[in-house]
């Protein structure tokens, strides 16, 4: 049996461009953030603004897309973009003291998107926070790797910044429930 096909039975689409966009923008939002870098005397993680970035970008892109921009703002920074804290970039930064945590931020992202996707407030509070404690849990974990010790590695990249992260988290929770609730409105 012989098939044809005409071009009447194949639909054409044009090419998305949301989705190159949209995972450009959350690559591009958290780059700025990280620009964004404080150096601690007492740590070797610097404080910056990625985490809250991260959740907004994984809650307001969305699991996938969220994710996507992630791993596009690693990428962009193994190749040399000067994407990372304080205007770094290249390969050393995947097996420096911050690696952890920019191995978790595409996790985080998928997880803050799946779980803040519905916009109600609960929904976008927890998302940030089970967001923002993977980033640590990767962090952390890295650094308990490189140390040796999973104390030191909680008294250097962690417990410096559980206040001002909570304090992010709520607020990047709060500014994903009102923008939810402002794009819902409009659709």
């Amino acid at each position: 049996m012989k098939r044809s096909f005409s071009m009447t039975t194949v639909q054409t689409r044009p090419f998305p461009l949301r989705w190159p966009l949209a995972l450009l923008a959350g690559a591009l939002v958290v780059a700025l953030a990280a620009q964004v870098s404080i150096p601690l005397s007492f740590s070797v993680v610097p404080m910056t603004l990625q985490g809250p970035a991260v959740l907004l970008v994984g809650g307001l892109l969305g699991s996938a897309a969220g994710t996507g921009a992630r791993a596009l703002y690693r990428l962009l920074g193994v190749f040399g973009v000067p994407v990372f804290a304080g205007g770094a970039g290249g390969p050393g930064h995947l097996g420096g003291p911050t690696a952890g945590y920019l191995l978790a931020f595409p996790v985080a992202a998928l997880v803050v998107g799946r779980v803040a996707e519905r916009g109600r407030l609960g929904r976008s509070l927890a998302g940030a926070l089970l967001g923002m404690a993977t980033i640590h849990i990767g962090g952390w974990s890295w650094l308990a790797v490189l140390t040796g010790s999973p104390a030191q590695a909680f008294a250097m990249g962690t417990a410096p910044f559980v206040v001002q992260d909570l304090l992010k988290t709520l607020l990047a929770g709060l500014v994903l429930w009102r923008a939810h609730h402002a794009l819902r409105l409009r659709a």
